[in-house]
């Protein structure tokens, strides 16, 4: 009688979620042959195909779409018997910056949840620089934060390209102050926002001060103020409007993952972070 092995569930599940054979790969830290492998096993031990390759996704067919919940199920007994009933589960501290979550957050928090039952998360939402200097004070775990200066170190999840977002209807003459929706300092976006148009000679005034990113969007949807915004996050009903009224470039910025731990669970989970942040930028 055949018998389902823990590793290959395991590998199905991250493939089922990220939708990737080389995402689920970099959150196991292994690679993409290996975890192939681990599917052609498991696809050979229930007698079914789960999931349909192409080049750009992978995706579930019927039947691995009813082993999925099963799978879940396993593992969770599985991490639950490891863990014993009794003990509470391990904490990791999590980071991330208002510029750097995204829409992708909730989708992003869903996956990761599902995939982690040995360790809960607490996840801190602030300015890169706060929760920078957190995580240095030992108060956090990792870090999901824009890059900074001239710090060193970290990986890269994205590059993100800033804008100058606000409707189509919003309306404003050079001559006259840029009304601007911000993020109260110390905001390195607005700080990079308003250096730009200091450097241009564009007067300005900061019309709304958020926050959060979420109230800065809001307040760019409602025609009140432009908004400087990661084209990665900036809802939809916002457009760049920064070459139609010649305004600065605000360039790039790069999104890190900073860690310091060494917990063998800890390490597991934060690739799988990695790993789930890419697959949802991917696909966005």
């Amino acid at each position: 009688m055949s018998t389902l092995d823990i590793d290959t569930v395991q590998a199905f599940l991250l493939v089922a979620e990220l939708q990737s054979f080389t995402r689920a790969a970099e959150a196991l830290g292994t690679t993409q042959a290996a975890v192939s492998m681990k599917l052609q096993r498991l696809e050979a031990v229930v007698g079914k195909r789960l999931v349909e390759r192409s080049p750009r996704a992978v995706t579930l067919i019927a039947d691995g779409a009813a082993f999925l919940p099963h799978a879940r199920a396993l593992m969770t007994a599985h991490d639950r018997a490891l863990s014993g009933e009794r003990q509470a589960p391990q904490q990791l501290s999590l980071g991330i910056s208002d510029h750097a979550a995204g829409p992708e957050l909730v989708p992003l928090l869903e996956r990761w949840q599902a995939m982690s039952s040995q360790l809960a998360l607490a996840v801190t939402i602030g300015f890169s620089r706060e929760l920078q200097d957190a995580y240095d004070a030992g108060k956090l775990d990792a870090v999901i934060v824009r890059q900074e200066g001239s710090r060193r170190g970290g990986e890269k999840l994205t590059v993100d390209e800033f804008g100058w977002f606000a409707t189509k209807r919003f309306a404003w003459h050079r001559g006259k102050s840029l009304p601007l929706a911000t993020l109260a300092p110390p905001c390195g976006v607005r700080a990079i926002a308003v250096r730009a148009l200091d450097k241009a000679g564009i007067g300005w005034s900061e019309t709304f001060v958020g926050g959060g990113v979420t109230a800065v969007a809001a307040a760019a949807l409602a025609g009140l103020a432009i908004a400087p915004l990661a084209r990665r996050i900036a809802p939809a009903g916002l457009i760049d409007i920064g070459p139609a009224h010649g305004l600065p470039s605000l360039g790039a910025s790069k999104v890190m993952l900073h860690s310091k731990v060494s917990d063998p669970t800890k390490l597991a989970a934060l690739r799988t972070l990695a790993a789930t942040f890419r697959s949802v930028v991917a696909a966005a």
